[in-house]
């Protein structure tokens, strides 16, 4: 149900208030450059420092603003599970293809607790789930076999791994046929090679076609394209995790003139040196003077 390049979208301040006017401009300008779907009130969306009533009218927005013109999955995981079965119940009627759902961090379930979790808002929410695995941020991981017991889950449907392992993928998919996406830029292409199906994008925010193009490209069956673009952007994906995200990535949209250089804390600007550094790569791909 779910591939290509899906953009993990920024969301935008100003004055400490959601800028919706430059969140609306950033849906049109994915729209524009061949971004297959949209994901607000991610990580990347610093979706731990926002209101319930922030993260709902924001994924209300992007529906509307992208009026099905590509699809919506919006992020609607909380380590509480009441929490998330209530986003994703709102996500529903706001009209998202599907939602994204994190591994509930900090109280770190047990593989039992993991599965009651996403099942109970699988079952509630009653649109696809894709479920998220990034154990640098949650401090716990998902396994593979209980990836595998859980896709049998009605609406249970893919699976974001961002746990930075080939291996993990492969005994993933291994042991059923879940959809498996990238949650990281520099190994979509190894992930795609092993069986999956596309990314969930932090550096789709400011080149989204050539994220889109690496992904169709492979999907296509142009490997040597998509591993050509793959080399072309290593730098630039890597140059987007020199700080925490979505630091490097918000730092430079606003380079590029799109947003605010604004973040909610306890994130903060960069360091002057990674800035620069920064700075440096931006302008090698020629995305600032």
């Amino acid at each position: 149900m779910f591939k290509g390049s899906y953009v993990a979208v920024v969301t935008p301040f100003k004055d400490g208030r959601v800028d919706e006017k430059s969140f609306r401009e950033l849906i049109e300008f994915h729209i524009d450059n061949g971004t297959d779907g949209l994901v607000p009130c991610g990580c990347t969306g610093e979706a731990a420092t926002l209101s319930m009533e922030e993260q709902k009218r924001l994924i209300k927005i992007a529906v509307e603003t992208s009026d099905r013109r590509i699809p919506v999955v919006a992020g609607t995981g909380s380590n509480c599970t009441r929490e998330s079965i209530e986003l994703a119940v709102f996500a529903k009627k706001a009209g998202s293809a599907g939602v994204l759902v994190i591994t509930p961090y900090y109280n770190k379930p047990t593989p039992e607790g993991q599965y009651r979790h996403y099942k109970e808002i699988a079952e509630k929410a009653g649109l696809p789930v894709i479920l998220y695995n990034v154990p640098s941020r949650t401090g716990i991981s998902m396994l593979p076999s209980t990836v595998a017991r859980l896709s049998k889950v009605d609406n249970i449907v893919a699976i974001k791994e961002a746990a930075g392992s080939v291996q993990q993928v492969m005994d993933i998919l291994a042991l059923c046929d879940i959809t498996v996406i990238s949650g990281d830029d520099s190994l979509t292409l190894p992930f795609m090679a092993v069986g999956a199906k596309g990314v969930i994008s932090v550096a789709a925010n400011i080149v989204p076609r050539r994220v889109h193009d690496l992904v169709q490209a492979f999907l296509d069956g142009d490997l040597q394209r998509s591993r050509d673009i793959h080399y072309e952007m290593l730098p630039l994906f890597k140059s987007m995790f020199i700080e925490t995200n979505p630091i490097p990535v918000k730092t430079a949209l606003a380079l590029m003139g799109m947003v605010k250089e604004e973040w909610r804390m306890p994130l903060c600007e960069m360091m002057d040196e990674n800035r620069e550094r920064l700075k440096k790569s931006l302008s090698e791909y020629k995305l600032i003077p």
